[in-house]
């Protein structure tokens, strides 16, 4: 067998030894450049990394084990790899011949107006967002890696609510037709492929990686006493019922605001609006627990 693995910042040559004295493997410590060079691609990170990744995994379609050592691993807690144990036990299943490979849903964003070309197309694997989450994400990312593995997003909530002030988005579905909220003056936008983002924070509590789905969390327009509060039920999926939020499910939503602001994806910068949201079914292979 033939393996590559992709180091993201931080995850050391180390972390890879269980895996080579796992299964008999020839390795390459780079990405393939074709789908003929490899059987297999471990990924050593975190959100981020998988996120600088995703266009050529894509397009390789080869099996892709996510080994969780980042900053951030909502990602791989949906696939249900919670720790390095479930990575090592995923590909153990993988090297005997086990059929533990599923194909996963991706989000993709297309930035401007109108249809994009490809090269302002990209993947997204957790949860894309446009408003206080991307204001969160910016401040978050200039903390240090050690901090922002230890709870960074909450930390940095506080002073960037202080800062931040509603705006009125518009968001339409194909055709042209208007969607929920159209207009209306809002804290933040989520759109989800994974149930969490940010380290655990719970914005899609229904999100599923093989629905072919979105799942859109939109925050109005509340008091930024009454938001902090709302906080922490995020964590746990329990800001669903609370006045003010509102959530559903669609394939494609264009999203434009008054004035060019940040969209971030699975903790990273993007692009800015305006920006169409949407699905790619099964644009993945992941190798999965046993």
């Amino acid at each position: 067998m033939r393996a590559a693995a992709i180091f993201g910042p931080g995850a050391s040559p180390k972390r890879l030894r269980p895996f080579q004295e796992a299964a008999d493997a020839t390795w390459t410590a780079q990405p393939p450049t074709n789908s003929s060079e490899a059987d297999a691609i471990l990924v050593l990170g975190g959100d981020g990394t998988i996120h600088r990744h995703l266009a050529e995994l894509v397009w390789l379609q080869l099996p892709v084990l996510i080994v969780p050592c980042g900053s951030g691993n909502d990602f791989s807690r949906a696939l249900g790899l919670r720790g390095m144990r479930d990575a090592r036990a995923a590909w153990k299943t993988f090297a005997e011949g086990g059929s533990n490979v599923c194909a996963v849903d991706l989000g993709i964003i297309r930035a401007g107006a109108g249809v994009a070309p490809a090269a302002q197309e990209q993947y997204f694997c957790t949860v894309a967002g446009v408003g206080l989450s991307s204001a969160i994400a910016r401040r978050a990312n200039r903390l240090p890696r050690w901090l922002l593995a230890r709870g960074g997003y909450a930390l940095s909530l506080p002073p960037t609510l202080l800062a931040f002030q509603p705006f009125a988005p518009k968001f339409s579905a194909g055709g042209g037709r208007e969607a929920a909220n159209s207009d209306q003056r809002i804290f933040l936008a989520a759109f989800a492929n994974t149930p969490a983002f940010g380290g655990g924070m719970n914005v899609a509590p229904r999100a599923r990686l093989d629905d072919g789905q979105l799942d859109v969390c939109i925050v109005g327009k509340m008091s930024k006493l009454k938001l902090l509060a709302l906080f922490p039920t995020v964590y746990f999926g329990r800001h669903l019922g609370i006045r003010g939020v509102e959530y559903f499910q669609a394939r494609q939503l264009r999203v434009e605001t008054e004035t060019p602001m940040d969209v971030y994806a699975d903790g990273e910068y993007v692009c800015q609006t305006p920006v169409e949201v949407g699905i790619a079914p099964g644009a993945l292979r992941v190798i999965l627990p046993g």
